[in-house]
């Protein structure tokens, strides 16, 4: 659902910003492998990741868990702005994102991603009486997206960026929304999913999907081994069936 925006100048910046003082997980000076991944998200997707009284929830972070478990690694979490997750894992600071990233040929030019885990639909949000009805009706509207997403970037495409709103978390959008100063908001089907039953006299979810796109984990550009290891965990979880397990937990 997230496509990273082109890298300039100011993504440059993001690089000594983000993640201050975090690293990721070095080879032992004697050759030995790591103890320890780090893994950077945005927990503010549910069901995929988010806070639930401070511990980290959902199907990313019990997917990146067990392949942690499969390398024989603890894996540590580090919590970002989504548009810095790409930047992080460029610069070393984190080993692997996973965040419910859609899989784009922009971001195959900045890292290497896994195998798919998981397809996902980018959905329409409305207020419960608008009389936007599909995409064709959304022209000319204010539309909210999270900043740095696939929606942001395939709404910028269709309607133009004075027709965009962006929000460093989706619910910001919501709220935006709920008050009238915008008409919707694209984003992943599940988190609407999640956000509309919440609030079902305020909101609805258009029938008509937006776009269909694939999630997988993204790792350093040429890091190989860590990327096949966690191909191999990711091929396991979906042959034992431990993957779809994981999903009908948060996904009914």
């Amino acid at each position: 659902m997230k496509k990273f925006l082109s890298l300039t100048l100011a993504s440059i910046m993001v690089l000594g910003l983000v993640a201050c003082g975090q690293k990721a997980a070095a080879p032992a000076s004697d050759g030995a492998a790591p103890t320890k991944l780090v893994m950077c998200t945005n927990a503010e997707f549910p069901p995929y990741e988010f806070k639930d009284g401070g511990e980290f929830k959902g199907i990313d972070v019990e997917c990146a868990k067990l392949i942690g478990e499969k390398l024989g690694v603890e894996v540590e979490i580090l919590d970002i702005a989504f548009d810095s997750l790409i930047p992080t894992v460029m610069s070393g600071k984190a080993d692997f994102a996973m965040a419910g990233m859609t899989v784009t040929e922009d971001r195959k030019e900045s890292v290497d991603f896994s195998h798919t885990y998981q397809t996902a639909v980018q959905t329409i949000v409305v207020p419960v009486d608008s009389a936007i009805q599909g995409v064709e009706d959304m022209y000319g509207k204010k539309i909210g997206v999270q900043t740095g997403t696939t929606g942001d970037i395939y709404c910028s495409d269709d309607f133009g960026d004075e027709s965009m709103e962006r929000y460093s978390k989706i619910i910001d959008g919501f709220q935006a929304m709920k008050s009238g100063k915008i008409d919707a908001i694209v984003v992943d089907d599940q988190v609407a999913k999640a956000i509309v039953e919440q609030d079902s006299s305020s909101f609805k979810i258009l029938e008509t999907a937006y776009a269909e796109e694939d999630y997988a984990i993204a790792v350093k550009k040429g890091n190989k081994d860590l990327l096949d290891k966690i191909n191999t965990a990711i091929d396991e979880m979906k042959s034992n069936g431990q993957l779809k397990a994981i999903v009908d937990k948060y996904i009914k």
